[in-house]
């Protein structure tokens, strides 16, 4: 009896503990999908006690921008009309270093900040030292003779007199270091003089002068504390809800992000805007594929065809004209009215005429396409490849000297790679937290189920086999005595011979 107690009181525990096991994995695949989202959010948003805070403030991933400059191997020809050769040189490698400052939370679920940037040249990743030389267009004085295209004649002798006499030409010769970070011009130091304000270069004069140990501008955005739908989406750039340097309020439009998180909780079907101060312009980026980067699930995000489309070929882009060829957009308006023009890099993906008119030109997808690689649950970047080509269009102005018989040409002048990818300790506590965690719970919770339905089985098949013990043993109990007599006569019958010539019958059952 004490056996059968112990085996019964045993099989009564693992039938409790069954059944708390199967409801606690029934609880978890009714809550965990919201507990998981309450948590995502609680730690996304822009907020001191959320676990992104400090990735959002002080950006742990290492950004490298790395730069590939065209030089101009017959400028001399082009002076004659013909067509540009152009040789790629780099990549120039630059650590990109960005902190926030100024932050500063409001009473309208915004914060604002300003974001700065600094560059330190990187010797071993790159091809080529910032001594090495290059020829590309002098942009000073084809930007002048651009802007004086129209102005009488009398005017452009006296500035073709001016540039001899400052010994400026259509092309110059001039170091990577000059060209990114400024060099001494005596055309700027004119223009400054003379006419105040009319380029924001005060001393040197270099196409990244203007981003080196600078902000991009006073943002503010969206926190999500109080109102998640609008989180990390951008409120003002420098006070404004719109800018204008666009000839359409679609194209003046501020939206999307910063560029630096975006709302969590991503599909195929959502999208990645963000405004770029360095474009003047929001731009969107749509999805392409899902990946996986270290082990973490991610959607890539391409540009569209679109995105620098002209306005006929995409009438909403119609506010950034005047246009050329589709692929390459007009910036002249947010740049001192110089005829600066963004595409990708070697025109991927524009009008193949542009590639064409210059010799040297080999645009792909895989060298010269962007990408963002997003962890959809988050709207965290985990890799990201931003790639934009700076052209400058050239041609002869008449009564200019020395744009000699220039071809009209959209002539690139460099194109640059910003790119980041998470790693090391940063990379393996998002995964911990936001990938391995959640999925160990996800499949706990249908072993838990799993496993509490075989508990619970144990009980009741332990008291069927016991109802099935005590029938065998009262049917057996109850007819024994007849069942032994019956069975003794049938052997008895069985042991004595058959008489001699009888006939045995057939058993009839």
């Amino acid at each position: 009896m004490g056996g059968h107690a112990k085996a019964r009181g045993a099989a009564a525990a693992l039938g409790v503990l069954g059944l708390l096991c199967a409801v606690l994995g029934a609880v978890m695949i009714v809550m965990l999908p919201s507990l998981i989202k309450q948590q995502v959010l609680k730690n996304v948003r822009v907020h001191p006690s959320s676990l992104s805070f400090n990735m959002w403030k002080e950006i742990p991933v290492p950004f490298y921008l790395s730069v590939y400059f065209f030089n101009v191997l017959n400028p001399d020809e082009v002076l004659k009309g013909k067509k540009p050769q152009v040789q790629e040189l780099g990549p120039y490698v630059y650590r990109e270093f960005r902190h926030k400052t100024n932050i500063t939370f409001h009473d309208n679920d915004t914060v604002s900040f300003l974001e700065y940037r600094s560059y330190q040249f990187q010797p071993a990743k790159s091809r080529g030292s910032e001594s090495d030389y290059v020829v590309i267009p002098n942009i000073l004085v084809m930007s002048a003779s651009m802007m004086m295209e129209d102005r009488p004649m009398s005017l452009k002798l006296m500035m073709t007199l001016a540039f001899t006499t400052l010994g400026q030409r259509a092309f110059m010769n001039r170091t990577v270091s000059e060209i990114m970070w400024g060099y001494d011009d005596p055309l700027m130091n004119l223009i400054n003089k003379y006419f105040p304000g009319m380029f924001p270069f005060n001393g040197k004069f270099g196409l990244f002068a203007e981003l080196n140990n600078s902000d991009s501008g006073l943002f503010t955005v969206f926190t999500g504390v109080k109102n998640f739908s609008r989180i990390h989406l951008v409120d003002k750039w420098n006070g404004l809800s719109k800018v204008n340097f666009w000839h359409s309020d679609q194209c003046n439009m501020i939206n999307g992000t910063a560029g630096q998180m975006w709302a969590p909780f991503m599909t195929p079907e959502s999208s990645l805007e963000f405004y770029s101060p360095d474009a003047c312009r929001s731009m969107k980026l749509i999805y392409k594929e899902s990946g996986v980067f270290e082990g973490i699930p991610t959607y890539r995000f391409v540009a569209p065809k679109t995105l620098f489309a002209n306005g006929s070929d995409y009438p909403p882009n119609e506010g950034f004209c005047p246009c050329m060829e589709s692929g390459i957009q007009n910036v002249s308006t947010c740049r001192f009215n110089a005829p600066l023009f963004l595409s990708h890099p070697h025109f991927y993906d524009g009008d193949p005429v542009l590639a064409e008119a210059v010799t040297g030109l080999h645009p792909n997808q895989e060298e010269h396409a962007l990408f963002l690689d997003i962890h959809p649950v988050t709207g965290v970047p985990m890799n990201c490849s931003v790639k934009m080509q700076l052209n400058l269009y050239i041609k002869a102005v008449k009564g200019i000297g020395q744009t000699g018989s220039i071809e009209p040409v959209v002539l690139p002048l460099l194109w640059f790679g910003e790119s980041g990818a998470m790693e090391g300790e940063t990379l393996r506590t998002f995964y911990t937290q936001l990938v391995l965690l959640p999925k160990v719970l996800h499949y706990a919770q249908y072993v838990l189920l799993g496993l509490g339905c075989v508990l619970l089985l144990i009980p009741v098949v332990y008291q069927v086999r016991s109802q099935e013990k005590c029938y065998l043993f009262w049917s057996s109990s109850k007819k024994g005595p007849k069942n032994k007599e019956a069975i003794q006569a049938y052997s008895e019958s069985l042991m004595t011979p058959a008489p001699k010539g009888a006939v045995l019958q057939e058993a009839r059952l």
